[in-house]
């Protein structure tokens, strides 16, 4: 009985060490693919790209990514990545809401203004965290939404056949 209960406590802390590494294995994959989407654009260096636009494709060419590596290689774990975007936003968001307001840095701006000035810079940036919100906060954090959809588009189409 007692070597029965010691190899399901093996099995359970085995489980979770897998679950773990397969989290963070799929994060960098969908970081991967924003980082090769931002480097291309970097290296393409359109004229005036609106920020809209690259937040569309910050969804979408990790949702590819996340659609494709699901669809070829099963786990749960793909489709449970966006909760940590959720927590990279809200933890970035407590920085801003902490940070002081001065002049050309969002001065006498409210929570609600302040943090959508600063990610998704609507109407202007707010100068706060140098301009970089939507780079350092919004756009990572929409790839790892947009392939945990990806994932969970492939894992329908395999549970269903």
């Amino acid at each position: 009985m007692e070597s029965l209960l010691h190899t399901e406590e093996e099995d359970s802390s085995s489980k979770l060490s897998r679950q773990a590494v397969s989290f963070v294995v799929h994060v960098l994959l969908a970081l991967a693919a924003w980082l090769l989407l931002m480097m291309a654009g970097y290296a393409l260096n359109p004229p005036s790209v609106s920020q809209l636009l690259i937040l569309l494709l910050s969804i979408a060419v990790p949702l590819g990514a996340g659609y494709l590596v699901t669809h070829f290689r099963q786990d749960d774990m793909a489709t449970t990545i966006w909760l940590f975007g959720l927590i990279w936003i809200l933890i970035l968001s407590l920085w801003i809401l902490d940070m002081p307001t001065g002049p050309n840095q969002c001065l006498q701006c409210g929570a609600t203004e302040k943090l959508t000035r600063t990610f998704f810079s609507l109407p202007s940036p707010s100068g706060l965290i140098d301009n970089d919100g939507p780079f350092l906060v919004t756009w990572p954090a929409a790839a790892l939404v947009g392939y945990s959809i990806g994932a969970k588009l492939a894992m329908r189409k395999k549970q269903s056949e």
